[in-house]
C-alpha cells in the first residue's frame, strides 16, 4: 500500500487460514526522492503525462518488489508459498462520476511488471470496477475494517487518517457506513515541508508550537465539500497546495506555525464533524493511518469528541501502519475467490461487484 500522504510503501504478510487473520511480517520502504516529486507532479495536468505515469508506476513497483523480498526474508517463506499479492499503487488522479458521469480514479501500477519481478500473482486496479458500477471508487476499506474491528451488538468507528482521512462507522444493527472526510495529512505535510524541508510534522510538534487562526478554520471549513452527503470521496485534486494557498490570501502575515496548528484543528474537526453528524452517540473510535502518530491531533480529536475512547488501532491487535496494506490483502483474497462486494451503503455502486484484476506470476 502507498497512500496519498506519498511517505512510503508499507507491506505485510497475511495468513488467512484461520479463523481470525494473522499478520506474519511488516515491512515498509521510503519513496526515492525522484520517485516521490514526478507522483506529485502528476497530481496536476502537466507536460509528458503519459510517458511520466508510465515510468512512475515501473519505478513504484520496483519499490514494491524490494517490500515483497523483504517479507518473505523476514518471514522465511518462498514465493512459491504465497497466494497472491495485493497492489494498490498510487493514486494520482481521482474524479469518479465527474465529466461523462461516469468520470475515472486512476492509481499508477504496473501490475504486471511485478508479477515479472516476483513470479508470484498480482491482484491490482480495485478501484475502476466501482467507478464503473456508479460507485466512488473509495473508500474500499470499509468491510476489512468490519471484519476487523466490527463487534456484534457495538457500534465502533475506523478512523483513517492519511492523506485523506476517511471514517467507517460499523453499527450495532449490521449496518456500515464509510466517506472520505476530507485532509488527512497532505495539507499538514505540504506546509511542513514549504516552511521546515522536513516531509512531515514528527508527532505534531510543530503545530503545538501555534494557535490556530479560528477565521482562517471558517473560511476553509466552508468548502461545499464538507458539507456533502455520502456517498462520497476526495483526495489531492481538490485538497492541495493550490487549494490552500486561495484560502491564505487574506492571511498572508500569518506565523508558519499557526498556519500548522490551523490545519491540524481543520483535520480534527473535519473528522470530529463527521463522526457527530453521523453517529453522535459513538463510544470508541479505532484511529490507523501515519495521523495516528501524531499526538497532538489525536489530542485535538479527543477534545472534539469528549464522550468517544479514541484509541490507536494498535489497541485492536492491528498497528496503524498495517491496516491498509492488511486491508488489501483481504481485498485480493475476495479477488482471487471471485468473491463478490455489496458496497452500494459504502460507494453507491449499483450493486455488489468483484474488485480487481489478477496478473499471473
Amino acid at each position: 500500500m502507498s497512500g496519498t500522504s506519498l511517505d512510503g510503501v508499507d507491506g505485510v504478510l497475511v495468513d488467512f487460514s484461520t479463523a481470525t487473520p494473522v499478520v506474519i511480517a511488516h515491512a515498509g520502504a521510503p519513496l526515492p526522492a525522484p520517485l516521490r516529486a514526478m507522483l506529485l507532479r502528476l497530481n496536476a495536468p502537466g507536460p509528458d503525462e503519459l510517458h511520466n505515469a508510465a515510468l512512475a508506476g515501473n519505478a513504484l513497483v520496483r519499490v514494491y518488489a524490494d517490500v515483497v523480498r523483504e517479507l518473505l526474508a523476514s518471514a522465511r517463506l518462498a514465493a512459491s508459498q504465497l497466494v497472491a499479492i495485493g497492489a494498490h499503487g498510487q493514486t494520482v488522479r481521482h474524479r469518479p462520476q465527474e465529466f461523462d458521469a461516469t468520470g475515472y480514479t486512476l492509481q499508477l501500477c504496473q501490475p504486471a511488471l511485478l508479477a515479472e519481478l516476483t513470479g508470484i500473482d498480482v491482484v491490482a486496479d480495485f478501484r475502476s470496477r466501482d467507478v464503473a458500477a456508479g460507485g466512488q471508487g473509495a473508500p474500499l476499506a470499509p468491510f476489512f475494517h468490519q471484519a476487523w474491528f466490527g463487534r456484534p451488538g457495538d457500534t465502533v468507528g475506523v478512523l483513517n487518517i492519511g492523506g485523506i482521512a476517511n471514517l467507517t462507522l460499523l453499527r450495532a444493527d449490521g449496518s456500515m457506513l464509510g466517506f472520505d472526510c476530507g485532509p488527512g495529512n497532505c495539507l499538514m505535510d505540504a506546509w511542513c515541508s514549504r516552511h521546515t524541508g522536513q516531509a512531515y510534522d514528527d508527532g505534531g510538534a510543530w503545530a503545538a508550537t501555534g494557535a490556530f487562526l479560528p477565521s482562517l478554520l471558517q473560511s476553509m471549513l466552508a468548502e461545499p465539500y464538507f458539507a456533502r452527503t455520502p456517498p462520497k470521496s476526495t483526495g489531492r485534486d481538490l485538497f492541495n497546495p493550490a487549494w490552500l494557498d486561495a484560502h491564505l490570501q487574506a492571511f498572508a502575515h500569518a506565523a508558519p506555525a499557526d498556519v500548522q496548528a490551523t490545519l491540524a484543528q481543520l483535520t480534527a474537526r473535519a473528522c470530529g464533524d463527521a463522526v457527530l453528524r453521523h453517529e453522535p452517540g459513538l463510544r470508541r473510535l479505532a484511529v490507523c493511518g501515519g495521523g495516528a502518530l501524531n499526538g497532538q491531533l489525536m489530542q485535538r480529536l479527543s477534545e472534539l469528541l469528549p464522550r468517544v475512547k479514541v484509541s490507536s488501532s494498535a489497541d485492536w491487535g492491528l498497528p496503524p501502519l498495517q491496516v491498509e496494506a492488511t486491508a488489501f490483502a483481504w481485498l485480493a483474497r475476495r479477488a482471487v475467490r471471485r468473491e463478490k462486494l455489496a458496497l452500494q451503503s459504502i460507494t453507491g455502486a449499483k450493486g455488489a461487484r468483484v474488485l480487481g484484476c489478477v496478473y499471473p506470476g
